[in-house]
């Protein structure tokens, strides 16, 4: 779920109380979805919501992603400011999809 954020110079204190209820109740704009890439060892991961210092945390959101898990196999290899990197088996197998909450 998304969360509604007031510009900076924003006036009306029901849009300011509203994103404060937002975030409190859990909301954030920092998730997404991925899908590792197949035949790559590799999978670097776009969000404007990533900087140097944030922490990925993933979720599998099919079996096959909770395998990749199992093998022990992926980690998260960089984090830079726009991206991070989840670096993985090379595989053939298709649809290892994760859900993502960036922390930080």
């Amino acid at each position: 779920m998304t969360a509604y954020i007031p510009g900076i110079t924003e006036t009306d204190l029901k849009k300011i109380v509203l994103a404060i209820q937002q975030l409190a109740a859990g909301r954030s704009n920092a998730v997404g979805t991925v899908t590792l890439a197949t035949g790559a060892a590799s999978t670097v991961v776009i969000d404007k919501n990533c900087a140097v210092g944030s922490t990925p945390l993933l979720t599998p959101m099919t079996a096959n992603a909770a395998a990749e898990i199992g093998n022990g196999t992926m980690h998260i290899s960089a984090v830079a400011n726009g991206s991070f990197t989840i670096s993985h088996a090379s595989s053939a197998t298709t649809g290892r999809a994760f859900l993502y909450v960036l922390q930080g």
